[in-house]
């Protein structure tokens, strides 16, 4: 109920007196129907309920008025505290009912509102043309407490994770608040509306742009992703038991190709929701070794753009001019056989020499990739572009590192595959030095390996231990791939025939030295030079703020994250993080789950302590939707036009075999071409 002073009270309108904890319930839809009926009655606009929680005397009961619906009367019989007559008032407005806008997910289909101008009511259509009846939004029990209004900036998978477990919190309350009224604290919301925005047309992040394409079993999570679309509804069915009719105790709406700070400003968004929480990752900016040559030589890349690249991602097609020139130079041009789609004869290996600074499980993916070329890629997803740039594969790649194998951050899953290349039948070796095992088996190294968290090492170090043992059949072959540890890249030199074009990486031989750790690598002074035709450097990336965020002052430019606090924002504002942009770019995709869990926790607290500071109730998707028309006429990707796209890349006609899941599209345009 409203605290501001209530208008003149005019004693021809029938008053309504409920206890305050009820107020805060499911059973403020009866409120809702009862209003209605005052309304019809008196042609008010608003209606009163006394929320004087002082013992009062009990007035004489009244009968439920006739012109209530009748199957609204079991709901006001079972709650006693329902009381006409004459009381101290507090005005209480009748709020309009939610109103689900274009792009929201309701019963599993993607429905679209349009108020009829002339009539209070609302019509909903369904994407396939079956429309439902008209229905008064007051008389169908929509309850007028507020809903917690969630705005998501990514679409990756934090953004799923987060929008996944806050819905399951807030429906949790809402159930602990209706059936145990008693014993379980007050809780203010009737649902929550989640609504994720995206800078481009697709979702799902970097399991669709990062995730190795020979990894498939690692992009299924985007089924449990895409499940949120479809479960909503039925995941809050069990609150209460409504009419079919009313608004989902929760509902998810997608928003592709909105880039926000460009789109949509942070400061709007932050008005039109109750809660902003960004999950859109680590973007944009690499780590740099920082010696010569990195910025000025061409084919020197960093892994990030490259594994962009080679996933098909629609802003990074500029790289594979770069990549073909490397492997393929003009003198050579790529050997013909393989056809335009992809498909066709085995193709030749390129005689160029990669090295790969950096030693995580991106940069061995990144080995394995260039290793197994065209025949060991031709049923993944990988595009067809892609594959006529690798062809057979490369003829040496070298993965150096700085330190030893125990501190490498590779876990053995990624350093098996790379042993197994040539009995899977990929034609590529697989070797390790002994002698750099061994330097790099310190004191503090073997400390290192002792207890539980070592044994994860202990299994490298005799796989790795295993594989160089048996380094004999490595002359002979097509294409190698080695590791090489306590290597300190300190410079790039160019080509000799091409000035412009990187030709050598010169590396110093390293040693440890420090505690158990903390150990760090010391240069010997001794060098090695390593020839390069393409150099790809994986020593991670940082985040980048989003405009508008620096005014803010809440974004940490050293570290490349939000400033945060358990996911809260630093200050005092209605904003949240998750994910790689809240911790850095560290862990799997499972560790978002843990890393989403806290982050709604703090989002739960945060509410609880009404930390919103809306008392009305922000505009949410509908305002997203009107802002986007206004801003140039934005063209925002609903879920149903992303099933589109999704099924379009499916099309057989697209596919070079049964077995290849989807062709990408590789251009922002043709992604929406097909949406529409």
């Amino acid at each position: 109920a409203s605290k501001s002073a209530p208008a003149p009270y005019t004693p021809a309108a029938t008053t309504i007196m409920f206890k305050p904890r009820l107020l805060a319930s499911y059973n403020a839809r009866a409120v809702a129907v009862t209003a209605r009926t005052i309304i019809n009655a008196s042609n008010q606009t608003s209606f009163w309920a006394s929320t004087d929680v002082e013992r009062q005397p009990k007035p004489k009961q009244r009968r439920l008025p006739r012109c209530l619906p009748s199957r609204f009367s079991s709901i006001i019989s079972r709650n006693r505290s329902f009381r006409y007559g004459h009381h101290r008032h507090v005005g209480l407005p009748v709020s309009r009912p939610r109103e689900l806008p274009s792009g929201a997910v309701h019963n599993g289909v993607l429905a679209s509102s349009t108020r009829c101008p002339k009539q209070n009511s609302y019509s909903s259509s369904s994407v396939d043309g079956v429309a439902k009846d008209n229905e008064d939004p007051i008389n169908s029990g929509v309850d007028i407490s507020p809903r917690l209004s969630v705005a998501i900036v990514g679409a990756g998978p934090s953004g799923f994770y987060t929008a996944k477990y806050l819905t399951s919190s807030v429906l949790k309350r809402m159930r602990s608040a209706v059936n145990d009224e008693k014993k379980s604290p007050s809780f203010r919301w009737s649902g929550i509306d989640i609504d994720m925005i995206e800078r481009l047309p697709t979702p799902y992040g970097l399991v669709r742009y990062g995730v190795a394409p020979d990894h498939p079993e690692a992009k299924n999570v985007e089924n449990d992703f895409a499940s949120l679309f479809q479960k909503e509804v039925v995941a809050g069915d069990c609150i209460s038991k409504k009419s079919p009719n009313e608004a989902p105790p929760s509902s998810i709406s997608y928003f592709g190709n909105v880039d926000v700070g460009k789109d949509v400003s942070l400061s709007k968004l932050q008005s039109l929701y109750h809660i902003v929480i960004f999950a859109y990752g680590c973007q944009g900016s690499d780590r740099k070794l920082g010696i010569p040559g990195e910025d000025s030589l061409e084919g020197v890349l960093s892994a990030r753009e490259f594994v962009a690249w080679y996933n098909g991602h629609p802003e990074f097609g500029h790289i594979g001019p770069i990549v073909r020139r490397c492997l393929w130079p003009s003198s050579l041009g790529i050997p013909k056989g393989s056809g335009d789609n992809g498909g066709g004869a085995s193709v030749g290996v390129s005689p160029a020499r990669v090295v790969v600074v950096g030693q995580g499980n991106v940069a061995l993916d990144v080995a394995r990739i260039l290793a197994k070329g065209k025949s060991g890629l031709i049923d993944t997803d990988t595009p067809n572009p892609v594959l006529e740039v690798l062809q057979g594969g490369v003829s040496h790649v070298s993965v150096v590192g700085r330190r030893g194998h125990v501190q490498g951050a590779f876990t053995i899953k990624e350093l098996r595959e790379l042993t197994k290349l040539e009995k899977e039948g990929h034609s590529a070796t697989f070797s390790v030095s002994q002698e750099e095992l061994d330097m790099g088996m310190t004191e503090s190294s073997i400390a290192e390996l002792k207890g539980a968290s070592g044994r994860p090492k202990v299994r490298i170090d005799k796989l790795l231990r295993e594989s160089s043992a048996s380094d004999d059949n490595v002359e002979g072959s097509n294409k190698h791939v080695e590791i090489r540890f306590l290597m300190n890249p300190i410079c790039m030199e160019p080509n000799d025939s091409n000035r412009k074009q990187v030709g050598s990486v010169v590396c110093e031989r390293a040693k440890l030295e420090g505690e158990p750790f903390h150990q760090k690598s010391v240069g010997t002074n001794k060098t090695e030079t390593m020839p390069a035709d393409l150099v790809l450097v994986s020593i991670g990336y940082k985040g980048m703020p989003l405009e508008g965020m620096n005014e803010l002052e809440v974004f940490d430019d050293d570290r490349g994250i939000v400033l945060n606090v358990n996911g809260k924002v630093a200050g005092d504002n209605n904003m949240f993080v998750t994910g790689w942009i809240k911790r850095a770019p560290t862990g799997i995709i499972g560790t978002n789950i843990m890393d989403a869990k806290n982050t709604v926790n703090s989002v739960m607290t945060f509410i609880d302590a009404d930390g919103t500071g809306m008392p009305n109730a922000p505009k949410g998707r509908v305002g997203l939707t009107e802002s986007l028309q206004l801003h140039g006429g934005v063209e925002a990707i609903t879920w149903h036009q992303f099933q589109k796209i999704e099924a379009a890349e499916k099309d057989s006609c697209r596919l070079r075999t049964n077995a290849q899941p989807r062709e990408k599209f590789l251009s922002v345009d043709e992604m929406l071409n097909a949406a529409s």
